[in-house]
């Protein structure tokens, strides 16, 4: 079974929920879809077993010895990649978009395209199984399949060893990431917050997640922040008959738990936080 945790917008509390799901189901292959921003591997430490080179796209590099200082790149480089600085031309590869056109159209041929290798892909195992997780350096693309890579990995890893769980936490917003992750899932959670910019960004992820066949629930978080949107969001669930599989207060040992290096599951297994979110848990692999 895969399990992708997903938010609308970043800071709900996605990745504490899913780590809380993590510490639950034990024994697990989980991943961090959240390419742009990994961050799992830091409470869980894995040890990493496997790392391998993800090329993104090509960005374009200048040899001096040819370039006339045309300046016809600079000219056509509709990223604002190209600049003439004290007389030479330089290209910025975090602005470069690899289209190539400048290798192209350079009278001289002094422009040439390299691969964008500085992006990775890890495996390791952790305290509750494996983990497969990635880092997208500043300025490369393909986020979205990176993050096929990185399922199929986790599915691999489930054959092979046996798992019958597979936890995604997702990245948020809507973008290729954030479908790339929910593309095939059994169960979508989506994470939210009673805040205005919590409530419209809710709205709009379910709206995408309409449009695969896959299970839907709600988990409000922090929900007493602001009982009147908490109120809206749950007549809206109501409403498009989406389950809200948990009201979760705000309660600093969330944080703490962080601090320490452990889920709230880890840190204190009998707070009242922590009750609900196993039986928000529960409830979304029992339906």
């Amino acid at each position: 079974m895969e399990i992708a945790v997903i938010s609308g917008k970043g800071g709900t509390g996605k990745s504490s929920i899913c780590s809380a799901f993590i510490s639950i189901a034990k024994s697990v292959v989980a991943v961090d879809c959240d390419v742009d921003a990994s961050n799992l591997y830091l409470l869980f430490s894995p040890y990493k077993k496997e790392e391998h080179v993800f090329v993104s796209g090509s960005h374009a590099v200048i040899d001096y010895d040819k370039c006339t200082n045309c300046n016809l790149c600079v000219n056509l480089c509709r990223f604002d990649a190209i600049s003439e600085i004290n007389n030479k031309v330089m290209i910025f590869e975090g602005s470069c978009d690899g289209c190539f056109l400048c290798s192209r159209v350079c009278p001289a041929q002094a422009i040439k395209m390299v691969p964008a290798d500085k992006s990775r892909m890890f495996a390791g195992s952790f305290r509750y199984g494996d983990m497969v997780y990635g880092y997208l350096a500043p300025g490369e693309d393909n986020s979205g399949k990176l993050v096929h890579l990185l399922r199929d990995k986790a599915k691999k890893y489930a054959e092979d060893f046996g798992y019958q769980t597979v936890l995604l936490d997702g990245p948020p917003g809507i973008g290729c990431p954030v479908i790339s992750t929910i593309t095939g899932a059994d169960k979508v959670v989506v994470i939210t917050e009673p805040t205005i910019s919590g409530f419209h960004d809710l709205r709009r992820v379910i709206e995408m997640v309409f449009h695969f066949s896959v299970q839907l629930s709600v988990i409000v978080n922090k929900y007493d922040l602001n009982p009147d949107i908490c109120k809206q969001i749950e007549n809206w669930c109501t409403d498009m008959n989406i389950p809200v599989v948990a009201y979760l207060p705000f309660d600093i040992r969330m944080v703490d738990a962080m601090v320490s290096g452990k889920t709230i599951i880890e840190y204190n297994k009998e707070a009242e936080i922590s009750r609900l979110i196993e039986d928000a848990y529960y409830r979304i692999i029992s339906n």
